[in-house]
């Protein structure tokens, strides 16, 4: 007889086993899965850990070697312009008395030349001229390059007329010397409107004097020529107009340095170191570069280049800059412009400097030293007291 019970008890046990392992394989593959999505999580979190550190560590590193890569290009700027033991000077202009006495002497093959002292005024104005000079040195006036009220330099065509009366055209060797930085401004004029050949004799009559060389006291007076043999200006690029300068400061351009080269007083807007200048102060922005006392040695003779150098890079002067010089009127601002430009080095000079700045009450005006206190203001509101007493 067919009992129903028996069966379902039969059945029921082998039935519990497979819903039991069923149910502990389910319990099992849900853990895996649990464990692995953990994992999962757990990998995907390292990773992006990683690439965050790899990120940081590349951004740090990317820093390091764009720093690196930036002061390996400002060091090796500077070591192309500050003319080091390798470097060559590119176009000579600063020579001692000995160069010119091998000229005299037949040693150097200069033949066209002129040698000139540099002052303000005629030659009964200068110092020394009427009673030492070099033998056959004419006299040149400075306001034969220049003119006032600003006293920028004049038109190309007057200056060249200048040059030509004075016995120069553009192949003429000229040896200029002189007390002053009147000197370095007429020769960097030259320069400017082509003359190829300009030399300054370094420490001037008293360096040609202290050789023992001989001296003369009678005037000599130019033979003019009447062709310049070259266009001009051969070198327009080495001035800096107002209205450049203007534009410059008001950009703030991060790749010009305005220099000034005049007295710390006058840096500072105590006094404008001129009679005729009214009022003081400097540029915005613009960096001490040292008077001109500061760039001659106790002899009278010029510093050295390196020494130029290390004297403006303590100021803050980035030779990898373009470096724009000024002064008052042009004058001092001249030497160091020279210096450089006999290096090859990217340098200009700003010719109207503080007297042209100062003409205008809309410009800026920087007052005190910028490493200590300083103050903004305008030339409109600057005092008229300024001026170097007499």
């Amino acid at each position: 007889m067919f009992k129903l019970d028996q069966v379902i008890k039969k059945i029921s046990f082998p039935l519990l086993a497979i819903l039991l392992c069923f149910s502990f394989t389910s319990c099992q593959n849900s853990k895996d899965t649990t464990d692995t999505k953990d994992n999962k999580e757990v990998i995907e979190t390292e990773k992006a850990d990683d690439a965050k550190s790899d990120e940081k560590e590349v951004t740090e590193t990317d820093k390091e070697a764009n720093k690196e890569d930036q002061d390996k290009e400002d060091t090796n700027e500077e070591a192309k312009i500050m003319g080091d033991c390798c470097a060559q000077i590119s176009k000579e202009i600063f020579v001692s008395a000995d160069y010119l006495k091998d000229v005299f002497d037949g040693k150097k093959d200069v033949k066209d030349y002129v040698i000139a002292e540099v002052t303000w005024g005629e030659d009964d104005a200068s110092p020394d001229y009427l009673k030492n000079h070099i033998p056959g040195a004419i006299h040149i006036n400075t306001d034969s390059v220049e003119e006032g009220p600003v006293w920028n330099l004049k038109s190309d065509d007057e200056i060249v007329k200048s040059i030509l009366n004075y016995g120069i055209d553009k192949d003429t060797t000229v040896f200029l010397y002189g007390p002053d930085s009147g000197v370095a401004r007429v020769a960097l004029a030259y320069l400017i409107e082509g003359v190829e050949n300009i030399k300054i004799i370094n420490g001037g009559i008293k360096a040609w004097m202290d050789k023992g060389y001989e001296t003369e006291s009678k005037a000599n007076k130019a033979v003019a020529k009447t062709d310049f043999k070259g266009e001009y200006p051969a070198h327009p690029e080495l001035l800096v107009s107002l209205d450049q300068a203007i534009k410059d400061i008001e950009d703030k351009d991060e790749n010009k340095q305005y220099i000034t080269t005049r007295t710390y007083e006058e840096y500072i807007g105590e006094t404008s170191g001129y009679t005729y200048i009214p009022k003081a102060g400097e540029l915005p922005g613009a960096i001490y570069g040292h008077d001109e006392a500061d760039y001659k040695n106790a002899d009278g003779t010029y510093i050295s280049y390196d020494d130029m150098v290390e004297m403006l890079k303590k100021e803050g002067v980035k030779l990898s800059k373009e470096m724009i010089f000024y002064c008052g009127t042009g004058w001092r601002a001249a030497i160091p412009v020279l210096k450089f430009y006999e290096r090859g080095t990217n340098v200009k000079l700003f010719d109207g400097g503080w007297n042209e700045w100062q003409m205008h009450d809309e410009l800026p005006v920087q007052l005190g030293d910028p490493k200590t206190d300083v103050k903004m203001t305008t030339v409109g509101e600057l005092s008229n007291d300024k001026a170097k007493k007499e």
